[in-house]
């Protein structure tokens, strides 16, 4: 009997849509058969971008990039098939987490909303998909966020060493994974990952990202306009927490350099940024008993910021899942179609201590193909 799943997820960046397909055979153990990354076509990232901006707000405009990112994660699905030589029929189920375009998980009413019509994937690819993760734990009074741990948990845990795994991509967070198995896993969005630093960098370079992190690299960060970006009070907040660009977009960044006492220049804007992401995320482990850190997802890749991470966390080996046998880029999409398998066999996707949530529950909703 196949074990094989698909793992559909666009982060915060919106850098593109990450596409895993693994065996999970082994779940122990699950086996990365190909990756890829597709990315949005301009017209379609520019209407995300709109809808992350609450004075942009649009029924139609919503309704309509939900058919057209589900189309998107279908096409991305359906590349991974025709990659592999593999009919509908060989895959359980794809996990698609879609693209997030608001996440205000607190009070009454709190929800978190990702678009990426479930039913368009289902009948363009011909295969089960399992979505919505979030908004059962939301339910349940947690924050829905970050839901990475559980998976994190089950294939990256050792035995005699206290590890965290930090995911980078548009929000940074945190899974404190320790050895004895008694003690609780917890987990965190710590604030800032990629998002802000892209978007200055759309802003003043016309690039998507900053490469290797040469730009931040060649700056000096402010040390006052760092503080000033802490004293945001998200920082403070005591988990479980989780944020996204409705607390943390560009908008916030102008109003605080608005304040500052002499004008910067754009590239030491962007070091101060990177330093904020190292910072956020040193501070969010300070006060965890970890040996180990592993780095995932785009800031992986940022070189200048694993070499500031290595820097505020002397006492930690710093290391990408490279080390652990993982890309570091198909982490979070290896997550989610393990998330989709953890549906489809009652398994619980949640992890109460990382969100807040009142019980550990089953994640998703499930969209049969048929």
């Amino acid at each position: 009997m196949s074990a094989i799943y698909i793992g559909l997820m666009s982060g915060t960046s919106m850098d593109g849509i990450d596409a895993a397909l693994v065996d999970f055979a082994d779940p122990a153990q699950p086996q990365l058969l190909d990756f890829t990354t597709l990315q949005y076509d301009d017209a379609l990232l520019q209407e995300l971008h709109l809808l992350n901006r609450p004075d942009e707000d649009e029924v139609h405009l919503a309704g309509a990039a939900n058919r057209k990112v589900g189309n998107a994660f279908a096409a991305a699905a359906n590349q991974l098939l025709a990659n592999n030589k593999l009919d509908a029929r060989q895959v359980v189920a794809i996990g698609s987490h879609g693209q997030t375009v608001r996440h205000t998980p607190d009070g009454e009413f709190g929800f978190s909303l990702q678009i990426g019509d479930a039913h368009s994937i289902a009948v363009q690819t011909g295969i089960d998909v399992i979505a919505d993760f979030r908004n059962k734990d939301i339910a349940l009074g947690g924050q829905g966020a970050p839901l990475v741990p559980a998976f994190h948990r089950a294939v990256f845990s050792h035995t005699s060493i206290d590890r965290a795994v930090v995911n980078i991509g548009g929000i940074a967070n945190i899974s404190y994974l320790p050895a004895n198995k008694s003690s609780p896993v917890l987990g965190f969005d710590t604030g800032p990952g990629n998002t802000l630093m892209d978007g200055w960098c759309r802003k003043h370079l016309n690039q998507p990202y900053d490469k290797d992190g040469a730009w931040g690299a060649g700056g000096q960060a402010d040390p006052q306009l760092l503080r000033s970006l802490l004293s945001h009070p998200y920082f403070k907040e005591a988990a479980p927490k989780s944020t996204g660009r409705d607390a943390f977009h560009l908008d916030w960044l102008e109003q605080q350099l608005a304040v500052q006492p002499k004008k910067l220049d754009p590239q030491d804007v962007q070091a101060t940024l990177l330093q904020l992401t190292a910072q956020n995320i040193a501070d969010g482990l300070a006060e965890l008993p970890v040996a180990e850190v592993y780095i995932c997802g785009g800031g992986a890749r940022n070189l200048a910021l694993m070499a500031a991470l290595a820097n505020v966390l002397p006492q930690c080996k710093i290391h990408t899942t490279e080390e652990l046998g993982v890309d570091p880029d198909a982490v979070e999409g290896i997550a989610f179609a393990w998330l989709a398998y953890a549906h489809k066999n009652g398994i619980s996707g949640n992890i109460p201590e990382v969100t807040g949530a009142s019980r550990a529950a089953i994640l998703g909703a499930c969209y049969p193909a048929a």
